[in-house]
């Protein structure tokens, strides 16, 4: 992958606003693509298998698995997930600047050991009692879903300081503003932006 490349992970605990903040973010970004996890988990209403999610079976994940075609992988709240290494290739093809990662600790932490310069957004919930309120207004999770997600969830938040920003979704238009500015800044990195400036240096020379 190039160099100037940004790589965006987005994590939180299930019911934080990672997937609102996300979509919001690619609303303001075009340039920024999103790269659509594998997972052996049912389709939520309203999720589009190729948009949101590759949906798969556990037998057809396995042998992902087995033929290393994964750039990360995990299991979380007793279903895999992982980024296909085809899935950052169509990225980078389509000619994008960067790519946006929905994923959870285990795999940002493979992607960050991977690339040293990939940047991880950590999504926090206002406080523990709004995210169970959240987690119970999800129509499409049974009980024990809910609870199973609730109690990972402290767990999940103990990684926050593997991550590069912590945003706090406690208003939702800030936490957009937040998300966004990251991604303005990182984008406008030295590293990021050596190569037009290398260009620009070039051209004079040819002047």
């Amino acid at each position: 992958m190039d160099e100037d490349l940004l790589l965006l992970i987005i994590s939180s605990p299930s019911g934080a606003g990672k997937t609102t903040l996300t979509r919001d973010l690619l609303e303001r970004h075009p340039a920024l693509a999103f790269s659509v996890s594998h997972t052996t988990r049912k389709p939520r209403d309203g999720e589009v298998s190729g948009r949101d999610y590759h949906f798969v079976d556990r037998a057809t994940f396995d042998s992902l698995v087995e033929r290393k075609a994964f750039a990360e992988w995990a299991e979380v709240h007793g279903n895999r997930y992982g980024t296909a290494l085809s899935e950052i290739e169509r990225c980078r093809d389509e000619g994008k600047r960067g790519i946006v990662f929905d994923i959870d600790y285990q795999g940002a932490a493979q992607i960050k050991a991977a690339r040293s310069d990939a940047v991880g957004v950590f999504v926090l919930p206002p406080s523990m009692g709004e995210l169970k309120e959240r987690l119970q207004r999800r129509a499409s999770d049974d009980a024990d879903t809910i609870e199973r997600r609730f109690k990972n969830a402290k767990r999940e938040i103990e990684h926050y300081g593997e991550f590069d920003y912590v945003i706090v979704n406690d208003d939702l238009e800030q936490a957009k503003a937040r998300l966004n500015a990251i991604v303005l800044a990182e984008q406008s990195r030295r590293e990021r932006m050596a190569g037009r400036a290398k260009d620009l240096l070039q051209a004079s020379r040819d002047d």
